[in-house]
């Protein structure tokens, strides 16, 4: 049986740079879309072209990203420096981003394309290494999953501070001002950021290293996706759900404010993710017994059953009856949701098991290059969604064609997703194989092997 080798002080260290990242990327998600269209005032169609461009543009920074960090060979490692590199950076740029300058409809929309795009490109030279460095953190499969969860209850800090106390910060900091609310909380979220990664730099290790440590060509790297199902799993799972998740989250204020006529619940709708704290902090004990893949499709039944429930309830305009599938569909969420960074490190070891080349950095990329692709499409999806529902910002009632893009967008494509997920788990079958190979694996590092 495989020793663990991760002490909590680094494990601590390792999720506080997801919390960071997580005070960042949820402004994004959540609130860009609304601050965009009701507080900066651009128009949901130029804000759906914005999404979509920009997403995808800077996705093709991710297997750039990936290629660099396999080159990587400083002293610090090949992941670990870009927390000391670009912490404080990817928090500047998303302090511009929520920047409101006052300099015409055409002037904003150029300022959010250059500030947007730059904020992707960064996030994604902050965010792979998060993903990239857990391969080379432990080579137990189990540690891993463990660590994993850890960043994913890190992350729920950050998700939880940003989706519950953001609107009250705003109006706090703002005074009324909305523009001036979202820029200076956007300013208290980034210093606490950039902290936080410098915190990660400082108390994470690599410790695992292939035989032949050295900078990875690209045409090198490439033999790692070669013949990698498991991998090519994970790239459609990722761009599926953070499509999904893209067009649920970014159009939460706007189901509670026009669908349901109850802003005021909008902050303690948020606090829900909270409960999944408790499936996640379980996850690796489920995952130990029935295997990843089998976690994420119990996850993702269980999600099934909970956005049904919340339809039920929205079309019947009963909160009690939307709360309980929503608090069902985040008990399912946190079975799952750390399964995907733990099966990322996987895919990994079984490309070096295949075909002799560790290419964390690619391989960790590309799934990010899926995810991230997802976010463009849901962003311009979403934002797509309600201005073909011919959606009025601010307008106090909204047509029906309106809310029920909203209802689209909030409740039905997250089930459609969930049913999506089951079906491509049913292919992966890395679990079965995983203990063996990383133990192989391990044994060729220890005596200095090259394959």
């Amino acid at each position: 049986m495989m020793t663990k080798q991760v002490g909590w002080r680094e494990r601590i260290s390792y999720g506080l740079s997801d919390t960071a990242s997580n005070l960042i990327f949820q402004m994004i998600t959540i609130y860009l879309m609304f601050f965009y269209t009701d507080v900066y005032g651009i128009s949901t169609s130029a804000v759906a072209t914005l999404f979509l461009v920009t997403r995808i543009l800077d996705a093709f920074a991710d297997p750039m990203m990936g290629i660099l960090i396999d080159k990587t060979n400083s002293k610090w490692g090949k992941s670990r420096p870009y927390f000391l590199w670009l912490g404080i950076p990817f928090a500047v740029i998303a302090m511009m981003t929520f920047f409101t300058p006052d300099i015409g409809n055409i002037g904003k929309i150029v300022y959010a394309y250059i500030t947007y795009t730059l904020l992707g490109i960064v996030y994604s030279g902050i965010n792979i290494p998060i993903t990239s460095i857990l391969p080379s953190m432990t080579s137990n499969p189990q540690e891993r999953t463990e660590l994993a969860s850890i960043r994913m209850l890190f992350a729920f800090v950050g998700m939880i501070i940003v989706s519950v106390g953001t609107l009250p910060i705003v109006k706090a900091l703002g005074g009324g001002n909305q523009q001036h609310g979202f820029f200076f909380t956007m300013v208290l979220f980034g210093v606490i950021g950039g902290i936080f990664f410098l915190i990660t730099f400082f108390n994470v290790k690599e410790r695992v290293v292939s035989a032949n440590d050295k900078p990875l060509p690209f045409r090198e790297s490439i033999k790692a996706i070669k013949g990698n199902v498991p991998w090519f799993l994970l790239l459609i799972s990722g761009f599926i759900q953070m499509t999904i998740m893209t067009m649920q989250t970014q159009t939460t204020v706007y189901f509670w404010t026009y669908n349901m006529k109850r802003p005021e619940l909008i902050a303690a709708i948020m606090s829900l993710s909270m409960i999944s704290l408790i499936t996640l902090a379980i996850s690796p004990f489920v995952s130990k017994r029935i295997g990843k893949r089998n976690t994420m499709i119990t996850g993702s039944s269980i999600m099934i059953v909970g956005y049904a429930i919340a339809l039920t309830g929205s079309y019947n305009q009963s909160i009690p009856l939307i709360l309980t599938g929503m608090i069902i569909t985040s008990l399912a969420q946190g079975l799952s949701m750390s399964m995907g960074f733990a099966m990322i490190a996987d895919v990994v070891d079984y490309g070096e098991w295949k075909s002799g080349v560790r290419a964390q950095g690619l391989l960790s990329a590309a799934v990010s290059f899926g995810a991230k692709v997802g976010m463009g499409v849901g962003g311009a999806l979403s934002a797509g969604m309600l201005s073909l529902g011919n959606y009025v910002p601010g307008a106090a009632q909204q047509s029906q064609s309106a809310l029920a893009a909203i209802q689209v967008n909030y409740l039905w494509a997250p089930l459609l997703s969930a049913g999506l997920g089951i079906i491509i788990m049913l292919f992966y079958k890395l679990d079965r194989q995983i203990g063996t190979i990383s133990e192989g694996l391990e044994t060729q590092r220890n005596n200095g092997i090259s394959m």
